[in-house]
């Protein structure tokens, strides 16, 4: 078994043992010159049409932006584009299924504000939000350093030694919070701060606390968590500073599937338990014949640490760079994959049906715009991510989705049928908000089964003192047993769709005052991430110069035999991985 000891961890040997076994591959269908030009002239054109549908997409050799059709066949989704060296194809979600009914709750937003004044006729060669940007930035990316602790093999964005090195001031890093509040009609409220590894800043903490005082509700520390496992002290301060969510990767449940931090985990818990938070998210990049046999138990993983783990998020794998057919066949897995692995790995108790596509978020909004005045409208593409929420019925032992016990879609619904009414709640007297809530809190318990609710739940109680007494804090309790369970699938140049970019709701902010959405930022890193953060970096000689008793090495960790040996053997690590329920029943002793 790989433990990767005695050297900083990079993942390559693991990856190469993981590949020697492949367990199934995505065959490509062909599809000529003529057959596409045919389909491109009868294919919708506005966003959300039936397929096939035309859009623009990337060519990976020229970086051209060329026509592109989205298409069925076999029961799949594909894409196909027409570049300079001939027709290129990809699986662009391996559900037709879930695709017309993730496409039934596409929400469309118009951003009334540019930071840049090209006008997106190039998108997305000419990149900042412009004026043809449909989304505002829901959760705001802002790199803090290109150092790293780690040297993943696969990784494009840490220093090798005598790089340049990336890490904007605070000066920069408080502008950068500026530039997305101010968005209109809605600015960004929500920020992670990554890296490389953003926790081998010294002024995190500083940081941390600039992102509180210029009005951000969210902060995530997008991390590895290798420092939070010897620093508990640091765990401390992160959370007192302001931290909500620790976003943290977790790829695997073995030493070969989650080479970067799995001896390191149960450390990272046991500091987390002890400094009271933050919560956790854990963060698996998905790749099909490498660890997409371990999804449900991942999450059967994050039900047996609920104390502190908040949600799962599940990254279906972007093969940036050039990929040929025959990897992108083995490695490539759609948001439909992935679910379907889930479905099966946990003998149907989370099914597809129990996951919606993010943009439903946006139907919701209105009504929370109404009764909070929050405003954050999640409106990505519906092809972009999905999520549920399962609860732990800790006396059955068992797992019940959101949908098994309220029909979301039914209310989300009527929620919308009564947004005009619901959007006067502001202006009402208290007993017509009382009228108005009682009314609404009753449509929802014919939404709502309580046989199939969790027990303890109060789910009920919960909701008539929000529509009826204002009282949203008590909402909070919602998450009281409850796992997020999410999915976000960002795009590479083979499965790029140019529609997608245009709805993008994650976006990195740089240092030279623009906004770039995620899918463009690191897909064409030679015109964003790349080009940008040179322009910003310090050189080798100038960082060595500003931190004379800094060395390279000194950033990376190496995990030791010993360690390794000594969690092995201890009751911490046997409570965290060994002695824990399994919920769903597939794990084999």
């Amino acid at each position: 078994m790989a433990e990767s000891v005695g050297e900083v961890p990079s993942g390559e040997k693991e990856f190469n043992q993981l590949t020697k076994r492949i367990r199934d591959i995505i065959e490509f269908p062909e599809i000529s010159e003529e057959q596409f030009e045919e389909m491109i002239r009868k294919a919708s054109r506005a966003y959300g049409g039936p397929l096939p549908h035309r859009t623009y997409s990337l060519c990976p050799e020229t970086r051209r932006v060329v026509p592109a059709l989205v298409w069925e066949k076999d029961g799949k989704v594909w894409i196909t584009k027409r570049c300079p060296e001939g027709m290129i194809t990809d699986v662009y979600y391996e559900s037709v299924e879930q695709y017309y009914r993730f496409q039934r709750w596409k929400f469309d937003f118009k951003l009334m504000s540019a930071n840049v004044e090209n006008s997106g006729v190039n998108c997305p060669l000419d990149c900042g939000l412009c004026a043809r940007h449909r989304s505002h930035t829901s959760l705001l990316n802002i790199v803090l350093t290109n150092r790293c602790n780690l040297s993943c093999w696969y990784c494009f964005f840490y220093a090798k030694e005598g790089q340049p090195i990336y890490e904007p001031t605070l000066e920069q890093i408080r502008m950068m919070l500026r530039n997305a509040k101010k968005e209109y009609p809605v600015g960004a409220n929500a920020v992670q701060l990554t890296g490389g590894e953003p926790t081998l800043r010294e002024d995190l903490i500083e940081i941390i606390k600039i992102a509180k005082e210029e009005g951000y509700d969210h902060v995530q520390l997008n991390t590895d968590g290798i420092k939070l496992a010897f620093e508990p002290k640091l765990v401390k301060k992160i959370r007192e500073a302001g931290v909500n969510t620790l976003y943290l990767s977790y790829d695997g449940m073995t030493p070969q599937t989650n080479w970067k931090n799995h001896w390191e985990i149960p450390l990272i818990f046991e500091n987390v338990r002890k400094a009271g938070g933050p919560g956790i998210v854990l963060v698996p990049t998905t790749i099909r014949n490498v660890n997409d046999h371990e999804l449900g138990a991942i999450i059967n993983f994050g039900l047996n640490h609920l104390d502190i783990v908040r949600g799962v998020n599940f990254q279906p794998i972007s093969l940036v760079g050039r990929v040929p057919k025959k990897e992108r066949q083995r490695f490539r897995i759609t948001i439909p994959g992935a679910i379907a692995r889930i479905e099966e790995q946990t003998n149907g108790a989370i099914a597809m049906d129990d996951w919606y596509p993010i943009p439903i978020a946006g139907h919701i909004a209105r009504f929370f715009e109404a009764f909070t005045g929050s405003r954050y409208y999640m409106t990505s593409h519906y092809c972009c991510g999905a999520a549920t929420y399962v609860f732990l019925d800790r006396d059955n032992k068992r797992v019940v989705p959101i949908s098994r016990f309220l029909d979301v879609e039914g209310f989300v619904e009527y929620l919308e049928s009564k947004a005009e009414e619901i959007e006067k709640w502001k202006s009402l007297g208290r007993l017509q908000k009382l009228k108005l809530g009682a009314e609404i809190f009753m449509k929802f318990k014919s939404f709502y089964d309580e046989k199939y609710a969790p027990k303890g739940l109060g789910v009920l109680e919960l909701i008539k003192n929000a529509f009826m007494h204002g009282n949203y804090d008590a909402l909070g309790k919602f998450h009281t047993n409850a796992l997020f369970l999410g999915m976000m699938h960002f795009m590479d140049e083979y499965n790029y769709d140019v529609e997608r970019v245009e709805r993008c709701v994650i976006h990195y902010a740089m240092p030279d005052g623009r906004i770039v959405p995620f899918c463009t930022f690191n897909v064409i890193p030679e015109l964003y991430r790349d080009k940008v953060q040179a322009q910003f970096s310090y050189t080798w000689e100038e960082w060595k110069a500003m931190h004379p008793d800094w060395e390279y090495q000194k950033d990376k960790y190496i995990r030791t035999k010993e360690f390794v040996e000594r969690m092995k053997g201890s009751e911490l690590y046997r409570k965290t991985y060994i002695d824990i329920e399994d919920y769903f029943g597939t794990i084999k002793g």
